[in-house]
């Protein structure tokens, strides 16, 4: 795998649990690049999204100001929207939900837009509504990579499809061609 990237960021809502699992679970055990999750969930019920994510390595949800490490793996915790500040420090946020969500994936990426730039990939998945793509287009315009799941292969296509529609430059993958492309094996 490259270090082509400082941060890898997946966003996603509802049918999007298998395929972050896919992907997680494709990673190498060492991966160097921090990984920053945002999934849609209920926000007054308690939650157990970590375990449904279970994998080979550990998923923790950051603390405010926490710092942004190497081979950490991140989920967005429930009913905050998760920014990284310019100190690559989390910040967590309680603000009006953006999209009908809280965590909002358009404002975690946008806030990686900022901060890592063309360093930044940000993936975005299944999902039913347009959460996400206009952060994605952020990522994209800050010189970073933009990846959507092929809408054909999504659960709920309007959240990827919406990317599409919206960003120039974003590359619409197979989950399969995702871990290829995250691994180093296609460009």
């Amino acid at each position: 795998m490259t270090d082509r990237y400082d941060v890898i960021t997946i966003g996603g809502s509802a049918g999007s649990l298998a395929v972050i699992t896919k992907i997680l679970d494709a990673l190498p055990p060492h991966i160097n690049t921090p990984v920053v999750i945002v999934l849609h969930r209920l926000r007054n019920v308690r939650s157990e999204m970590s375990r449904l994510l279970s994998t080979k390595r550990t998923i923790s949800e950051p603390e405010d100001k926490e710092p942004v490490k190497e081979h950490c793996i991140y989920l967005a915790p429930q009913n905050y929207h998760l920014l990284v500040e310019a100190e690559r420090t989390f910040m967590l946020d309680y603000s009006e939900l953006v999209n009908y969500s809280r965590p909002s994936i358009d404002m975690t990426f946008s806030s990686i837009a900022d901060v890592y730039g063309e360093k930044a990939l940000g993936i975005l998945l299944s999902g039913a509504n347009k959460d996400g793509a206009a952060g994605l287009c952020q990522i994209v315009a800050a010189g970073g990579m933009g990846i959507v799941q092929d809408p054909q292969t999504a659960d709920f296509e309007v959240m990827p499809r919406s990317a599409l529609d919206m960003c120039k430059g974003v590359k619409c993958l197979s989950v399969a061609d995702m871990i290829r492309y995250i691994m180093g094996e296609i460009l």
